[in-house]
């Protein structure tokens, strides 16, 4: 199982959680729904590689996929999904600058 990290109020996770809905294939966890979830997405953040031009960026680092092998990343077609069309929601993002989440 894929598990997504991510929040409903972010614009590219709302996009992504709509990709799997029904589907068993993938989790999605919400960060802010529970402390232990942000600890958990939090340990990930801190520790893996795959942040690092997030976290230069300024950006959370969601939606963020932990592949069946352990493997992380941001990208969403890694874990057989799409990103958001920029046209799509526009000017909706998580960051102040409207760049991303």
């Amino acid at each position: 199982m894929i598990k997504i990290y991510g929040m409903p109020s972010c614009p590219d996770c709302a996009a992504v959680e709509e990709q799997v809905k029904g589907d068993a294939r993938y989790e999605v966890i919400d960060i802010g729904a529970h402390i232990s979830h942000l600890k958990a997405f939090l340990r990930l953040r801190d520790s893996e590689p795959a942040f690092e031009a997030a976290k230069r960026k300024g950006w959370a680092g969601v939606p963020c996929f932990v592949l069946e092998d352990g493997t992380v990343t941001l990208r969403p077609e890694e874990a057989g999904l799409s990103r958001r069309s920029a046209g799509v929601a526009a000017g909706t993002a998580c960051s102040i600058d409207g760049s991303g989440c």
